[in-house]
């Protein structure tokens, strides 16, 4: 293998090692557009890069990415990598997908788990990672929640039945 392969083998490694990834052809699309698509990734901590499928093969083959490795990639291949939410990452290349028949998504490799393009689109479906921690905070807190309004509403029955008990006893008097 050339040196330069070897260089773009040992990026390609750095970026699998580091990131999740999302695969697209790209084929007709034009530069000034995939340059504008290049600039709104970069606001996500995100890159987009073309790379040759045989390298990519043998970087994740390199790594132990059995089924990246293994996975059928064929025709032009773009990899959008980011370190950052996954989730918007794939919103980000769905929008910039939508209206374009040049792009379209092969598949994704999201914390180690190759994901269909089917089950991209449903990624990218999902709420923001911010959403999804504060909707788990409410699921955890509920329990907690409704023990106190249970115990809370038996002293104040508790209470209830007191005052009415001293006012009876003040007509009384």
């Amino acid at each position: 293998m050339r040196a330069e392969k070897k260089q773009m083998v040992q990026d390609l490694k750095t970026l699998l090692s580091e990131r999740q990834l999302v695969l697209i052809s790209y084929k007709g699309l034009k530069a000034n557009v995939f340059n504008e698509f290049r600039g709104k990734l970069a606001s996500l901590d995100a890159e987009c890069r073309v790379v040759p499928n045989t390298l990519l093969r043998i970087a994740a083959r390199e790594l132990g990415m059995d089924e990246l490795a293994g996975a059928i990639v064929s025709g032009d291949t773009a990899m959008v990598s980011g370190a950052g939410d996954p989730v918007a990452m794939v919103k980000t290349v769905l929008e910039f997908a939508k209206g374009k028949d040049q792009v379209s998504v092969k598949f994704s490799y999201i914390e180690n788990a190759l994901l269909s393009e089917s089950d991209t689109k449903a990624l990218a479906d999902l709420p923001p990672r911010e959403v999804l921690l504060a909707q788990l905070l409410g699921v955890l807190q509920a329990p907690g929640s409704q023990l106190v309004r249970v115990l809370n509403a038996k002293v104040a029955s508790i209470v209830y039945v007191l005052d009415a008990f001293c006012k009876k006893n003040e007509q009384v008097a």
